[in-house]
């Protein structure tokens, strides 16, 4: 269901028949699809994506990765491409490789309504540490996990993080992390959703009890909704790739969609169509068929 112009529902509509409407955009999620699980991507995927750009096709990766960890796909695939970020809370520029990214369009998550999430989430399932994802770095409470790609730059209760006069209080809020230790990570996203209503949108990429949260509305669907409606581009005309929950909106707006032969059963169940693992090209193969179809 659409409101607003925003999806609102993972009910997949009826898919528009693909042979009457040519792909004009491909938006992909990166770990679990794209990528292999040794984070490369093949030549052959490689060899896909610069086909449908040769044939007019623009290519977005859209991923819950923040744009500084955005170099390990400008290394393999060219720096070519938009990058839809933190699960839609920024757009990034990829054109030029590592080192000239640039934010197109940031979609922050207000300071004081990421610290109500925290103290609700506390509330709701004890033992709950998190994470502030600014602009251009990564802060951590007390506790949370080591588990990302950086060392933290700051480490202090997410009241300090949050506050008017932190560190870096001129940086936006991309989102907030929450991890619990104990939880099963679909539990926690419940017991999450439910504590936090519509203040924020909540979702998980990671095989951990690990939360992402943005700002309400904010979703890669949402963005790459904005983004399309900037080039003319309708839901008919996008074909997307996702394998977690935090593709389910994606997979549910574009008008044909493909959840990853390893996907989580949400994505399954939101997507129109199936594809090869992410270690099999699955993205590749569907690239492929898609590009066949216009000859």
């Amino acid at each position: 269901m659409r409101e607003n112009g925003r999806v609102t529902s993972a009910t997949r509509r009826p898919e528009t028949p693909a042979s009457t409407v040519p792909t004009r955009l491909i938006a992909t999620d990166l770990d679990g699809t794209l990528l292999r699980d040794d984070k490369t991507v093949s030549d052959r995927t490689i060899a896909a994506l610069a086909a449908a750009e040769q044939a007019g096709i623009e290519v977005f990766f859209a991923t819950g990765r923040p744009a500084r960890w955005m170099d390990v796909v400008s290394d393999h695939v060219h720096g070519h491409g938009l990058a839809i970020c933190g699960n839609g809370a920024a757009v990034v520029d990829l054109h030029g490789g590592p080192g000239a990214h640039r934010f197109v369009k940031v979609r922050e998550l207000e300071p004081d309504t990421a610290l109500d999430v925290v103290q609700l989430l506390r509330a709701a399932a004890p033992g709950t540490v998190c994470a502030v994802e600014r602009t251009f770095g990564l802060h951590l409470e007390p506790g949370y996990p080591l588990m990302h790609m950086e060392p933290p730059e700051i480490v202090l209760p997410a009241e300090k993080l949050l506050a008017k006069d932190a560190l870096d209080a001129d940086q936006p809020v991309l989102k907030v992390l929450a991890f619990h230790p104990d939880m099963d990570p679909d539990d926690f996203l419940s017991v999450a959703r439910t504590a936090i209503g519509n203040r924020a949108n909540v979702t998980r990429s990671s095989p951990s009890a690990l939360l992402e949260i943005s700002g309400p509305g904010v979703s890669k669907a949402s963005t790459l909704e904005l983004c399309c409606a900037e080039r003319g581009i309708a839901p008919e005309e996008v074909a997307a790739f996702g394998d977690m929950p935090n593709d389910v909106e994606m997979l549910t707006w574009a008008g044909r969609s493909y959840a990853m032969g390893n996907a989580h059963p949400a994505a399954i169940a939101a997507a129109s169509g199936r594809t090869a693992p992410n270690n099999e090209d699955g993205v590749a193969i569907v690239i492929e068929r898609i590009l066949a179809e216009r000859l």
